[in-house]
């Protein structure tokens, strides 16, 4: 069946450009391991909960993921010229200080639909030594769609590209995808279940060294 020039041009942005350009780079600069991809569903709504070390971590899950996701980002990213033309493919804004009904309604709409959404539990990109605190978007997203969760660590990305620099540096890049839970039977309370998805995202690294 043929398909519209925008039914096309979003395959390519979706999909091919991701694939074609983005995952050798990975694999070359970042020696890129890739783990528990197979606790993705080929189908149907999730939530792909992850830690958040560099900016290039949204688009490397957008090259991992089997499936086209839909990552919440933060609003000030819509501000940027340029930017802002791109990100709209892959995203949708929120406030992480305050956020809005309209997002949370977006990011539940999209997994009724049967698709992933990406949130990142700390809000913004870590650069320090220890997990920051959850903000309470990602357990009322879980909370209100009743969709499970796959806990997932990303390690290295900040090595590949320091806080700072824009210019790749040789580095290990590892992502590990844990097997999806519903925090919703263990509790009905949004800020505990982010903490809950936090404490599983931290546990991961307990039995893990990133190699050099």
């Amino acid at each position: 069946m043929a398909i519209s020039i925008k039914e096309g041009f979003k395959l390519l942005v979706y999909r091919y450009i991701p694939y074609c350009f983005l995952y050798p780079f990975f694999v070359v600069f970042g020696r890129l391991e890739v783990k528990g991809i197979e606790h993705i569903p080929i189908k149907g709504g999730i939530i792909i909960a992850s830690n958040h070390l560099s900016y290039i971590d949204p688009p490397l899950l957008a090259t991992i993921l089997p499936r086209r996701c839909n990552f919440m980002a933060k609003h000030e990213l819509f501000d940027i010229p340029i930017l802002k033309y791109i990100i709209r493919y892959y995203a949708f804004p929120i406030n992480r200080q305050k956020p809005r009904v309209s997002a949370i309604k977006t990011a539940i709409h999209k997994l009724c639909n049967g698709e992933i959404v990406v949130i990142f539990p700390e809000g913004s990109r870590n650069i320090g030594t220890t997990f920051l605190p959850p903000k309470n978007g990602i357990g009322m997203v879980a909370l209100l769609s009743k969709m499970n969760v796959v806990p997932t660590l990303i390690e290295g990305t900040d090595n590949l590209f320091p806080p700072g620099k824009f210019i790749p540096r040789p580095a290990k890049i590892r992502i590990t995808f844990c097997k999806p839970l519903d925090p919703v039977l263990e509790d009905t309370d949004y800020r505990v279940i982010s903490r809950k998805i936090m404490s599983h995202i931290t546990q991961m690294t307990a039995t893990k060294t990133l190699g050099a």
